[in-house]
């Protein structure tokens, strides 16, 4: 497996390629089951995958909550090899954002809905980052978990609007055996808060109104962000715990 964290490097590498038939799964580490899923699927589909790993500033809102996500560098390398994972693509932020941000995506509908009217400005930093590195890899195909269903509304939308040449293909969402849906957030979680959990991805598939689910989430100690049903898909952002410890979750199911 070869490991490249200069944009140059990369750049050069790249154009030795050629045309070749080329999987990609953009994370920002933390690696779990749910990616491990995409990977296997580019494995199964493309010859050569690419997994890049870069934790991405410009989408956290928050600073505290880019200060404290999980960063596990070396198990991450360890899990890509034992997928088959090809090329691991880890850029500086300093080269990605070398314009210091000014450019930027922006889409001013979907985006502007739950986790873009919870978190401002995150799905900017989102569509901008994907762009870029599609721009960098050029798959044939992109790789994203249907756990973040609005990233991938938004991001298929993008990629079809800009006429980038990349079929985008949406893998399902990995849970825990006991529904919880795996996010590289759930590290954080205390061994009361995850027990907590599981409750959230339960309810949502519930046969209630979406200010029910609310209404019972927030009395089982949750911070609710947003509950919201949008042509038969339920999401729904939660948090758990206080201050700089707070962890959020995010969840989806079809109705």
């Amino acid at each position: 497996m070869k490991v490249i964290r200069g944009l140059k490097e990369w750049q050069e590498y790249r154009r030795s390629l050629d045309e070749s038939d080329i999987g990609f799964v953009p994370t920002m580490g933390a690696l779990h089951e749910g990616h491990l899923s995409l990977l296997r699927l580019s494995k199964k589909e493309c010859n050569i995958t690419v997994l890049s790993i870069f934790l991405n500033p410009a989408q956290f809102d928050q600073k505290n909550d880019l200060e404290s996500y999980p960063v596990s560098w070396e198990q991450d390398l360890e899990l890509a090899e034992s997928v088959g994972v090809d090329v691991v693509f880890a850029p500086k932020s300093e080269e990605i954002y070398f314009d210091d941000y000014r450019y930027r995506v922006h889409e001013n509908d979907l985006s502007q809905r739950l986790c873009g009217k919870a978190r401002p400005g995150h799905f900017d930093g989102v569509l901008t980052v994907v762009m870029k590195l599609l721009n960098l890899v050029r798959p044939a195909k992109a790789f994203f978990g249907e756990k973040d269903y609005q990233q991938l509304r938004l991001i298929e939308e993008m990629v079809k609007s800009f006429f980038i040449p990349v079929e985008i293909v949406a893998g399902p969402t990995i849970r825990e055996a006991d529904g919880l849906a795996l996010s590289s957030r759930n590290r954080k979680l205390t061994s009361e808060e995850r027990e907590k959990a599981p409750y959230f991805s339960k309810i949502l598939n519930e046969k209630k109104k979406d200010q029910e689910i609310i209404t019972e989430l927030e009395g089982e100690g949750f911070l609710v962000d947003y509950i919201e049903t949008i042509e038969g898909r339920r999401y729904g952002a939660v948090r758990l715990g206080q201050g700089e410890k707070e962890v959020r979750l995010i969840d989806n199911v079809r109705i």
